[in-house]
């Protein structure tokens, strides 16, 4: 992707349209990393990946970037968490395409055009804006996030669905021991010979 000098392979970053990415903002990226490398060498800090897990990653730009947090209040639409300010996902942004809106973003700046929409936008944890802002933000029991939300629901219906289906397993059981009962003490017919019969006749 990136050649020994730092530029993009092709000249026009063919690579880059082939695979929907911005040029620029690879270069960014590429400068960024460096400048962390540089950072971790002079605090003989090894370098180590959180990879395939990016929660670390994006717990380290929320605690950079809570200031500008933004919670959800429609479909792309969010407002400052501080001031209210309406701001939007713009419809290129990858979060904007996810199938589902996050409740609480943080991003790096607005850019103005028709509308305020944000540029650089992660996807947070609510509890992470108040572990890391505390001083900014505090959160109520309630003001889980939509995931966990869901995922509560379902946690709870699958445990109602096991009870029920130990209740039902309880019941047959019992259902068997008492029809096992009932037919072990059940009497026996009592046959008694009458003069003149040829067969015996029970003795109800």
């Amino acid at each position: 992707m990136f050649t020994s000098n730092g530029k993009l392979s092709g000249s026009r970053g063919d690579w880059c349209n082939a695979h929907f990415l911005h040029a620029k903002w690879l270069r960014k990226a590429r400068e960024v990393r460096s400048q962390l490398l540089d950072i971790l060498k002079k605090l003989e800090i090894p370098l180590t990946s959180c990879s395939p897990d990016l929660v670390d990653v994006r717990k380290a730009i929320c605690s950079a970037y809570f200031c500008n947090a933004a919670r959800l209040k429609g479909v792309g639409e969010y407002v400052n968490c501080r001031s209210a300010m309406p701001c939007h996902l713009h419809p290129s942004s990858a979060l904007y395409g996810l199938g589902y809106t996050p409740d609480y973003v943080v991003y790096h700046e607005l850019i103005l055009t028709t509308k305020e929409y944000m540029q650089c936008v992660t996807a947070v944890e609510p509890q992470w804006l108040v572990e890391l802002g505390p001083m900014l933000f505090s959160i109520k029991e309630s003001d889980m996030s939509m995931l966990e939300h869901k995922k509560r629901q379902k946690e709870d219906q699958s445990a109602m669905e096991e009870e029920m289906e130990n209740l039902r397993k309880v019941q047959a059981m019992a259902d068997r021991v008492s029809r096992e009962k009932k037919r072990v003490k059940r009497p026996k017919q009592q046959q008694v010979s009458m003069p003149g019969f040829g067969r015996a006749l029970p003795l109800i």
